[in-house]
């Protein structure tokens, strides 16, 4: 009997209308667009507008644009991992109200928090419910909506964030397309670095929690950005020798959009050119669970059946990652 791969066999993706332009942040914070731009590569980013709002509802339209795209209902969907660290509401999980928007009945469902390696983390997880024959049809969705946790008085983490969802469907292949291998890691004591300093068990929210902005992400960002240029340039050269493959064989990076020159460090390690690359981090800003799979959505129509793409991300926790896989479609 031939290997079952799970192969990505439909993608979609949703980010909102409102624009936040860095000339705009210019109004908000001391920065500047030449500032911003040399730092991060970022010009503009979406925000998610309007009160009762939260990351299902970017989730809602990039899923059911998926499920017109592979001409299937939401109650042929058997499992949902939703790759979120900005959920609706601690409990119950996003999975869950998903499902229930969606119409997905037939399904069940839980949230997988890796912060910005989410999307790679629950790629290979839901592989393994598709390569043991447990599943046919496992949906990962993935994003956040950042502008729920950032402090717009902050310019070290406001210049950075948007809002924004891609979902990937995966299902079973017996030609050699698909998932052929994963890399993943993660290291607690990166907690320092980068976090939400209240709002979990140690920390409930208070009236002292508000005021003090703790509920906002935090960032120190030159050791980030030196832990991430180093560890998803490594995870992703280290996928590329565990499965022989050279520079000519990787048609595509598709790199977590955090920093234009964590993504440019990451391309020169595995010896890719730019014109391999895929890149949005200037529309976008950093979607955090969001990038990977809204790159996957864009450059749908220039991916080809048999393309050999590597993912790599790193992400707040420490956690990060690489997928190989061959393109199915």
């Amino acid at each position: 009997m031939s290997k079952i791969h799970a192969a990505i066999t439909a993608v979609n993706g949703y980010v909102p209308d409102y624009i936040l332009t860095n000339q705009e942040l210019e109004t908000m914070v001391d920065t500047n667009d030449e500032w911003i731009t040399s730092r991060t590569g970022i010009k503009e980013r979406r925000i998610l507008k309007g009160e009762g709002l939260g990351v299902t509802d970017l989730a809602v339209p990039a899923v059911e644009g998926l499920l017109k795209k592979r001409g299937i209902g939401a109650e042929e969907i058997d499992l949902i991992i939703f790759c979120t660290i900005t959920p609706d509401m601690p409990f119950p999980a996003s999975a869950n109200i998903l499902a229930d928007k969606i119409g997905a009945k037939n399904a069940w469902g839980y949230d997988l928090v890796a912060a910005c390696s989410g999307f790679i983390f629950g790629l290979a997880t839901g592989a393994q419910f598709i390569e043991s024959g447990k599943h046919k049809k496992v949906l990962v969705v993935a994003g956040d909506k950042m502008s729920s946790i950032i402090n717009y008085e902050d310019r070290v983490t406001c210049i950075i964030f948007g809002d924004g969802c891609g979902a990937a469907l995966l299902e079973p292949n017996v030609d050699g397309y698909g998932i052929i291998d994963s890399i993943l890691k993660s290291d607690g004591s990166g907690k320092v670095f980068l976090h939400q300093k209240a709002g979990g068990s140690m920390r409930p929210a208070s009236h002292a929690t508000v005021d003090a902005n703790e509920h906002a992400v935090f960032q120190e960002g030159q050791a980030v950005f030196k832990f991430a240029v180093t560890n998803m340039a490594d995870v992703a050269a280290e996928i590329m020798e565990k499965n022989d493959l050279t520079a000519e064989d990787v048609d595509w990076l598709v790199p977590h959009q955090a920093n234009k020159r964590i993504i440019d460090a990451t391309a020169n390690r595995m010896g890719v050119g730019s014109d391999k690359v895929m890149i949005n981090i200037e529309k976008y800003g950093n979607t955090t669970n969001g990038t990977i799979p809204l790159l996957l959505w864009e450059w749908e129509n220039k991916l080809k059946k048999g393309d050999n793409l590597v993912l790599a991300a790193f992400g707040g926790g420490f956690t990060w990652g690489s997928i190989y896989l061959k393109w199915a479609y």
